[in-house]
């Protein structure tokens, strides 16, 4: 009950104090903002049965009939309504709503997390919401400028380029480092700005030189493939050839086309 809570309704949205290390500017604007939205959109619901004058009613949310005595949830702040207690749930995340807590938005209940990111955008390292007239957007998400940073190293990645690693920024030179795959081919780390090739689990350089058969070296990029032993040939040919004594593959011949790596 406790993370749901802290999850549904962060207190660094509502509470400076779970804020060190705003400005002076962003601390009015936080206490401004959250002023607000409990003067206009903060309610608790109500569970109580469903009155007479309301038998028969639909439930908000999944349209479904309440009767009379059943057991209902109703919000002030949303006139004579009536949720089944299941249903009572945010808009966005559809999660019950903890303690019957919601905030109200043109006619919808959402949680306090949900309701918040409708105005201001939250940031994706540290969980505050951004009241800085500049933030970094990326990957679909967004940062304080100072939060933009590697994953890895810290240093600043405004302006630089990266990679993104389990949905965080890092620097080139860390990516390269520490998570790029080896190309089964020349060895070398596919870097972020290399075209990558997988096949089986093995990586290589998408390029005519590492990506190619390994009897004849044509280029495989594209072109149909079949492997033995880790290594790629272009046809069943190509790999008996390797081996006379072999009658046998890996794997039966099949499509591939390289692409970029995800993570680039």
């Amino acid at each position: 009950r406790t993370r749901a809570l802290l999850q549904q309704l962060p207190p660094q949205d509502c509470d400076e104090r779970y804020c060190p290390d705003l400005a002076e500017e962003e601390r009015r604007q936080l206490r401004a903002f959250s002023a607000r939205r409990r003067r206009e959109a903060l309610g608790q619901g109500l569970a109580c049965p469903v009155p007479g004058p309301c038998h028969g009613c639909p439930c908000k949310k999944c349209g479904r009939r309440l009767n009379k005595g059943d057991p209902g949830i109703s919000a002030s702040r949303l006139g004579d309504q009536f949720w089944h207690p299941s249903c009572f749930s945010c808009h966005f995340c559809h999660q019950p709503l903890v303690d019957l807590i919601y905030f109200q938005q043109d006619g919808r209940i959402y949680c306090g997390r949900h309701h918040a990111e409708l105005f201001r955008p939250r940031c994706a390292s540290c969980d505050q919401l951004i009241f800085m007239e500049e933030c970094i957007e990326a990957e679909g998400r967004r940062w304080h400028l100072e939060h933009f940073c590697c994953l890895e190293c810290d240093v600043p990645l405004r302006g630089q380029r990266y990679v993104m690693k389990s949905g965080r920024p890092c620097c080139c030179g860390c990516f390269e480092s520490l998570f790029a795959e080896p190309c089964q081919a020349c060895g070398d780390p596919i870097g972020a700005d290399s075209e990558e090739a997988t096949h089986q689990g093995l990586h290589w350089h998408a390029r005519a030189a590492c990506f190619c058969c390994s009897l004849c070296r044509k280029p495989l990029q594209g072109q149909p493939l079949t492997s033995r032993h880790g290594r790629l040939f272009c046809s069943e040919t190509c790999s008996l050839g390797l081996d006379a004594s072999s009658t046998t593959s890996d794997s039966s011949d099949s499509a591939f086309a390289s692409a970029p790596s995800p993570d680039s």
